[in-house]
C-alpha cells in the first residue's frame, strides 16, 4: 500500500500532543505553500493563507476551533476575469478516526451537524490540511465579475430570456 503524498499546507499534530497543546496556535502559509494550494485548487491568486485555532480531546473526538483567513482571486465562472475575494471565518471541526473506533453513546455538547467532520488515519491529524479544505468550503462557488454581463452582451453571448425555448415566439411577437 503506498503512501498518500505530503499536502500542500502541512502541519501535523501527533495525536499524543493534543492534550500538552494549550492556547491558540497560528499557522501561515508561505509562498511555495501558497502557490501550490493555487495549482490544486484552480485559483488565479492566493495572496494569503493563515488561521488561528485552539484544539482539545472531549469525549473521546478530537475537535479545533478557529478562523480562517485568506485572500485569494478566482477567475469569473462566465468572462474569465479576475474575481478577488476575502474570507475571513470562523470555523470547528471534529476529527474521527477512519478505522471506524469511534467512540458511541459518549454525550457531545455539539452535534455532528454543528461542525464539520475529517477522518484521519495514523497517529497524528494535519491541521494545515483541514484549513486549506475549509478555505476551499468557503470560497465562492460560481465567481461573477461584476460586469460580466455586460463583457458577455459585447460577445455576442444572448441572456437566458432571449435564448431560452420560447425566445423565438417572444421575436416574432415583437416584429408585429
Amino acid at each position: 500500500m503506498s503512501a498518500l503524498p505530503t499536502p500542500e499546507f502541512s502541519r501535523p499534530i501527533r495525536l499524543d500532543q493534543i492534550g500538552h497543546i494549550s492556547g491558540t496556535t497560528t499557522i501561515i502559509a508561505d509562498a511555495a505553500e501558497r502557490e501550490a494550494l493555487m495549482r490544486r485548487f484552480a485559483l488565479l491568486a492566493l495572496d494569503a493563507l493563515e488561521a488561528d485555532y485552539a484544539i482539545s480531546e472531549e469525549n473521546g473526538s478530537i475537535f479545533a476551533r478557529g478562523r480562517v483567513r485568506a485572500s485569494l482571486t478566482q477567475a469569473c465562472v462566465a468572462t474569465g476575469l479576475p474575481v478577488p475575494e476575502t474570507i475571513d471565518s470562523d470555523f470547528l471541526l471534529r476529527f474521527i478516526a477512519e478505522d471506524g473506533d469511534v467512540v458511541e453513546g459518549a454525550e457531545m455538547e455539539l452535534n455532528a451537524e454543528d461542525c464539520d467532520t475529517i477522518g484521519y488515519s495514523g497517529n497524528s491529524i494535519d491541521m494545515g490540511e483541514a484549513v486549506a479544505e475549509t478555505v476551499a468550503l468557503a470560497m465562492t462557488p460560481y465567481p461573477r465579475a461584476p460586469d460580466a454581463d455586460a463583457v458577455l452582451r459585447e460577445a455576442g453571448v444572448l441572456r437566458e430570456d432571449q435564448a431560452g425555448p420560447f425566445a423565438a415566439l417572444l421575436a416574432l411577437k415583437g416584429k408585429e
